[in-house]
């Protein structure tokens, strides 16, 4: 900030560390210049070099009139006990505007105060003489790796998640760098605090604990400016953007702009899990308005105050959007569509799959990373796929996005057609099993599912007539699976798989307890939100977590590294197939399906090659010659959190 009592900026003759207007020099009606210094190692360069220069205008400030942007100035008073009001701040009542100065100079007072470049205590004695930072900092020099131990005691001092979350958002906001090493150093557990389960705790508080704007907010005020917004963002080189509506969070419902903590949680382990550079990172919301009551009465609320917008003019301020998006950053960036209710889900991935490098992750991300799973659960329970019959306990995003990737695998393996593949698979929606005699009053993504078969209204009832092998709950009803129904499904099978991916831990269809118990532990489980290992009856059960985290970073660095221009299928299945590869005999003797997060960078870097690896044998990458080592090429491209040294 241009300050008179503290300025950065010198006069125009390049020399001495302070800056003295006089009344004479503020007076003048020629032309002078504000110059920006910033440190210099060069020979002669007595404070630094300059690095802007602002020329004034030559009116005197004693000419402008009293309506105009800067009040008028008595040079023989003080302001505030300082030095003169040069630029009218301090004098200005509230029906004047004044002119928020500010530059940003990587030095001093500033630099502390910048997340990207700021290094807390661990400035070197180098570069605190350097950047001008002596005084500003207690003397003791702290490498980061102590910084880290110091900030996971400081986080695992708090006992609600929720204190947990914002701790971490703050840090992110002080220091990039360190928050990233302590993501990446303590992921196992500090995963579920900037993700599922805690991420949705946080979105429906977000008005009553936002402190700091992150991302962009585009919301029907912005209605063909939206070009115009993308140029605001201060990053140029965007490679990843995670947008949302914020009509379906989790299973939590519309939470209109309040949906922003998840793009900022998803690009949070882009870079931290995928290696993804944090400045390629752009989160988004779209503000249509919200139709929660609550919300819409909550004086904190930070998002459009009105009903929802539908139809044409949400489809046009959509259209404007994915336009704007490739105009501004380019054919190859990634658009990740985040919580968007069913209808729309599945029509905007649809409309803009051929055109635009778009992902959807609660249809396609989720997908591939429970058919990892079932994958590597076929080592426990044997056969293939197409051996299994599945039965999926809800029919929106997660669960026909699944049920498809299912299908495109048996269909491959097989040489079967797709609509043969589909038909051991079943869906149970809210009005019950899908079958053929209600075709004409579903929504089109559900039909393909609709198979020959008598109505069937409860779930039990459709465990025991379709009598499923894998038994999948993606519906956001916590306690759907009752003693009733896994007994059921244990009853017909030795080794019942059983998926409860529904998120928050709240609305998961079942507690691993409750599956290891009521299947008299033989169910092979997983679940989207963590549980903690179970006992039982002398044993101890590890379940498995299907968490996206495992697909979407690596996924997104290999569409990156390759240049991939589009989302083709198949590189879901390459992605599916190279995570069950990962896990180990260890982890199947523990009960996993997934490996642990410990090693997820690797596992990333594997991902993306694979995924890269087949977008270069489908005609999709563009960054030619293709690498001779993909995984040794992906690791490289990998962003790494440890400090840098400056100048």
């Amino acid at each position: 900030m241009i300050s008179s009592n503290r300025c950065a900026f010198l006069s125009n003759s390049g020399l001495g560390g302070s800056c003295n207007f006089s009344g004479a020099q503020r007076r003048v009606s020629g032309p002078f210049k504000v110059v920006c210094m910033a440190p210099s190692n060069r020979v002669g360069d007595k404070n630094g070099s300059v690095v802007m220069e602002v020329e004034t205008r030559s009116t005197p400030l004693k000419e402008i009139k009293s309506d105009s942007a800067v009040a008028d100035v008595d040079d023989n008073e003080i302001s505030s006990g300082g030095p003169q009001d040069v630029y009218g701040e301090d004098k200005a009542t509230e029906d004047h505007f004044v002119t928020p100065w500010s530059v940003s100079v990587a030095s001093g007072y500033t630099l502390l105060r910048d997340p990207h470049f700021n290094k807390g205590l661990a400035f070197t004695e180098k570069e605190r003489d350097a950047h001008y930072l002596r005084g500003l900092l207690p003397p003791t020099v702290i490498p980061q790796e102590t910084q880290v131990k110091k900030m996971i005691q400081h986080i695992r001092q708090y006992q609600v998640p929720l204190q947990k979350y914002m701790a971490m958002m703050d840090l992110q906001e002080r220091n990039e760098r360190l928050f990233y090493k302590l993501l990446i150093d303590h992921v196992e557990e500090l995963l579920p605090v900037v993700y599922t389960p805690t991420v949705g705790e946080a979105c429906q508080k977000y008005g009553s604990i936002f402190i700091h704007p992150q991302g962009l907010y585009i919301s029907l005020k912005e209605k063909g400016k939206i070009l115009e917004v993308l140029r605001n963002w201060p990053e140029k080189n965007i490679q990843v953007i995670v947008v949302t509506d914020g009509e379906r969070i989790l299973g939590l419902g519309d939470l209109g702009c309040q949906g922003m903590a998840i793009p900022v949680g998803k690009l949070s382990l882009y870079t931290a899990l995928g290696g993804v550079r944090p400045s390629a990172c752009l989160p988004i919301t779209i503000d249509v308005g919200t139709n929660n009551e609550k919300l819409l009465n909550d004086e904190l609320y930070i998002g459009l105050k009105q009903r929802r917008a539908t139809g044409q003019e949400y489809a046009e301020l959509m259209h404007e959007f994915m336009s704007a998006v490739k105009q501004t950053y380019g054919e190859k960036v990634l658009i990740q569509f985040e919580d968007f209710a069913n209808h729309n889900a599945f029509d905007l991935l649809e409309k803009y799959r051929s055109t635009h490098l778009v992902f959807n992750d609660d249809i396609q991300g989720t997908a591939s990373v429970v058919l990892a799973g079932l994958v590597a659960a076929l080592k426990f329970v044997g056969g293939n796929l197409s051996d299994h019959r599945f039965l999926f306990l809800g029919a929106g995003e997660a669960g026909t996005g699944i049920a498809e990737l299912i299908a495109l695998e048996i269909s491959k393996q097989t040489n079967v057609p797709l609509e043969e593949a589909r038909k051991n698979i079943w869906l149970v929606d809210s009005k019950g099993l899908i079958v053929s005699s209600r075709k004409g009053s579903l929504q089109h993504f559900k039909k393909p599912w609709a198979h020959e078969h008598e109505p069937v209204k409860k779930l039990v009832d459709a465990v025991n007539q379709i009598k499923p092998t894998v038994l999948i709950g993606t519906s956001g009803q916590g306690k759907a699976f009752t003693k009733e129904v896994i007994e059921a499904v244990s009853s017909i099978n030795k080794k019942p798989i059983i998926l409860s991916l529904s998120n928050p831990t709240s609305q998961s269809e079942c507690t691993a307890e409750e599956a290891y118990s009521w299947s008299q532990g033989r169910a092979i489980f997983a679940s989207g939100s963590p549980f903690p290992p179970v006992e039982y009856e002398g044993k101890v059960f590890v379940p498995g977590q299907a968490n996206n985290a495992y697909i979407f970073p690596g996924f997104g660095l290999g569409l990156i590294m390759s240049g991939t221009i589009r989302v083709h299928d198949d590189l879901l299945l390459a992605a599916s197939e190279a995570l069950a590869a990962e896990v180990s005999q260890e982890n199947f003797d523990k009960g996993l399906i997934f490996p642990p997060f410990t090693n997820i960078r690797k596992i990333s870097a594997k991902i993306a090659a694979k995924v890269a690896a087949k977008a270069y044998e489908l005609g999709l990458a563009t960054r030619l010659p293709q690498p001779k080592n993909l995984v040794e090429f992906a690791e490289s491209c990998m962003y790494t959190p440890a400090y840098r040294s400056y100048r």
